[in-house]
């Protein structure tokens, strides 16, 4: 087993060579990229300048033209002045030395804008891919034992409904029934936190005390520039001691920083309702009937009649016998946890504006910021390629009888 393992991980290095080459190749030649997006920003800074200065249309044409000169220098500027098979090695060998590179669009490295994202993406979709298995197995094997039941039936039809709609599309329906005040306003529009915490809302009751930037002494503010004068200040802010205590009181509006842990608690939770109830959506109606399906297999089997006629009761056979060997199948999810958890989901990110892990990469492709989109890519593909090693184990510990030998 230990020889399939190693196998597996070198296995890993042409797999991801190959899936990294394939997508690397085609940024290179598709239409619409750094370059020419560069090419068109500055045609169309020359126009204006040419509207607004006047001029005769030959001296405009001029004036949008490029030189070969700036065009070579663009091309090494976003590194497009060498044949592909060149350009991959050389990115390649930076990604062997974690360098992911700066991105085109936010001029900062790569590696700094994905680690902002990941606590988001872990938050939500750590939350979806829990409730989704707490839910489904047991769901799946009630389902099971009750098969053609009214229950089943029912259940049935609602699962199925929900395996046909996507989960982006159920979020922009729900967005409009329960959000916007257009027919109910009990959910926020997107966001994972409140901007702003209006006066008599349920979540002002939670604002912390807190006084007002105006109040503070003079030395104290030059030690906070960025202040200004009707900035709030919560009691959890190191200036908040200097604000005299006259000038103390329980704040009225603010921001999810101003609301006590159990406020922002209940701030986070309120704007993770739609989305997680979309990521798991799609997993919900998958994952129960690949329960359901499996438990009723095994039901079926010899092993299973031979335990009923020992006399063991429906419980101990459902649970301790044949469950266990239907989880097999599901165990197949759970390898690939760490990659549903990070990668998100870029739709679901982009209709509820959660600024996590898919909402970058989504950003990243329509604005043809390849540093970025080939650093997720490196990312999501190991995770993906570790996950499938992760499978193989659980298998081996679910079900003893499997031997990769």
């Amino acid at each position: 087993m230990y020889s399939y393992f190693i196998r597996r991980f070198l296995l890993m290095i042409p797999t991801f060579i190959g899936i990294t080459f394939l997508c690397f190749t085609v940024t290179r030649f598709v239409p619409g990229g750094p370059v020419e997006q560069a090419v068109l920003r500055y045609q169309q800074a020359m126009s204006q300048t040419s509207e607004g200065g006047g001029g005769s249309s030959s001296s405009q044409t001029t004036q949008g033209q490029i030189s070969e000169e700036m065009m070579q220098r663009l091309k090494e500027i976003y590194g497009f002045d060498k044949p592909f098979y060149q350009a991959y090695a050389k990115w390649l060998w930076r990604v062997c030395h974690l360098d992911l590179g700066v991105s085109d669009t936010h001029s900062r490295p790569v590696w700094d804008l994905i680690k902002e994202k990941f606590p988001v993406s872990i938050i939500f979709g750590l939350t979806g891919f829990l409730l989704s298995y707490t839910i489904c197995i047991p769901l799946g094997v009630w389902k099971a034992v009750k098969h053609s039941s009214t229950f089943d039936t029912a259940s049935s039809v609602l699962v199925f409904i929900g395996y046909s709609i996507p989960g982006w599309t159920a979020g922009v329906l729900l967005l409009m029934l329960l959000g916007g005040n257009a027919y109910f306003d009990l959910v926020p529009l997107g966001g994972k936190e409140s901007a702003a915490i209006q006066p008599g809302s349920y979540l002002s009751q939670y604002l912390q005390k807190g006084g007002v930037a105006a109040d503070l002494p003079e030395t104290v503010r030059k030690e906070y520039p960025k202040f200004k004068d009707t900035d709030t200040i919560n009691s959890n802010h190191p200036a908040y001691q200097h604000i005299p205590t006259e000038k103390r009181a329980q704040l009225t509006t603010g921001k999810h920083d101003d609301l006590t842990w159990f406020g922002r608690f209940l701030d986070t939770a309120w704007h993770m309702i739609l989305p997680v109830f979309c990521y798991v959506l799609g997993l919900f109606a998958s994952h129960t009937v690949l329960m359901k399906n499996s438990l009723m297999e095994n039901l079926g089997q010899d092993y299973v009649r031979t335990a009923f006629a020992k006399g063991l009761s429906e419980n101990v056979v459902i649970f301790k016998h044949a469950l266990r060997n239907s989880l097999i199948p599901i165990a197949t999810g759970l390898g690939h946890m760490l990659s549903i958890i990070l990668a998100g989901s870029y739709l679901i990110e982009k209709v509820f504006n959660i600024h996590g892990f898919g909402l970058l990469g989504y950003e990243s492709l329509i604005a043809r910021d390849y540093p970025v989109t080939l650093g997720i890519l490196v990312i999501g593909s190991m995770l993906k390629l570790f996950g499938n090693i992760v499978s193989d184990f659980l298998y081996c510990i679910i079900d003893p009888r499997i031997r990769f030998s």
